[in-house]
């Protein structure tokens, strides 16, 4: 992880499977209509899902392109739930240290039948619309080997694709990624939001997909840190909840999740004109 020098106003997008991103991209469309464009944001921190969100915003694609979830090609992979299960188990047990849980989790990551890494790399491709990666933009992953954590940015020398597909490659519903002789795995692994990228931005707009499934301490101990004036944190109403369903995977209910972010952006918008975020 790399410090950043201050930014006025940053975006932090989290994690949030299938049902997340187009919660996410409803959002994101939803918002221009009420004055706010998270697009304007100085700063994208992407992870997992937050990681496609952000690079359509950051490379100045618009959101509307992600109303539909393109058809797969071929045979679209399917997650493992047994792998899954032994993922989340393996990271729920206390006391682990979370780089060696990681590694466990990596080692799990080769065992599932998932599809290949470039039919990832692909659908990414097609979901972004760009290979280019954007100046204001982080991503993030997890080695598969070693357990560490990365951030990519412009600089690092990589197509968009690939660390977008490397962010959303959880153990159990997406192969590894191969870039530069390594594999990697979901960003989300480190942390939902790895919001502490972002915190010494001067507003910090934190997007949590998941904050239903997943208890607030972790961000609450980012943000202990932040130099940030003002935090917003967005996160799924009741309504949309019910929209995403028990599966995070499930393809089937893009259209009502996409449909739930851009009613819900009518009360998000109201908030983030409050603390002055408008476009």
């Amino acid at each position: 992880m790399h410090p950043q020098s201050t930014t006025r106003r940053a975006l932090v997008l989290g994690a949030g499977g299938v049902v997340g991103t187009a919660w996410m991209a409803g959002l994101a469309v939803g918002l221009p209509d009420h004055g706010i464009d998270l697009a304007d944001s100085d700063l994208f921190v992407g992870t997992s899902a937050g990681a496609i969100i952000g690079a359509v915003l950051a490379t100045g694609e618009r959101p509307e392109r992600l109303a539909a979830l393109p058809p797969t090609t071929g045979h679209p992979h399917v997650p493992d739930p047994a792998v899954l299960a032994e993922v989340f188990a393996v990271l729920a047990e206390p006391g682990q240290d979370a780089t060696v849980a990681r590694r466990r989790v990596g080692q799990l990551a080769r065992t599932a039948d998932v599809g290949g890494p470039h039919t990832q790399i692909d659908r990414m491709r097609g979901l972004l619309g760009t290979t280019r990666f954007p100046e204001r933009l982080l991503v993030t992953a997890v080695d598969a080997d070693t357990g560490e954590p990365v951030v990519w940015d412009r600089d690092s020398g990589i197509p968009l694709p690939h660390a977008v597909a490397a962010s959303t490659a959880f153990p159990g519903a997406s192969p590894p990624i191969p870039i530069g002789g390594r594999y990697y795995l979901d960003g989300g692994l480190r942390s939902a939001t790895n919001a502490d990228l972002a915190t010494d931005a001067d507003t910090l707009v934190v997007v949590e997909p998941l904050a239903h499934l997943f208890p607030p301490e972790q961000l609450r101990q980012e943000l202990t840190v932040a130099d940030a004036t003002t935090v917003v944190t967005l996160r799924p109403d009741s309504a949309a909840i019910i929209a995403f369903g028990p599966d995070l995977y499930d393809r089937a209910v893009w259209a009502d999740a996409y449909r739930a972010g851009t009613r819900q952006s009518i009360d998000a918008a109201d908030r983030l004109r409050h603390v002055g975020t408008g476009g």
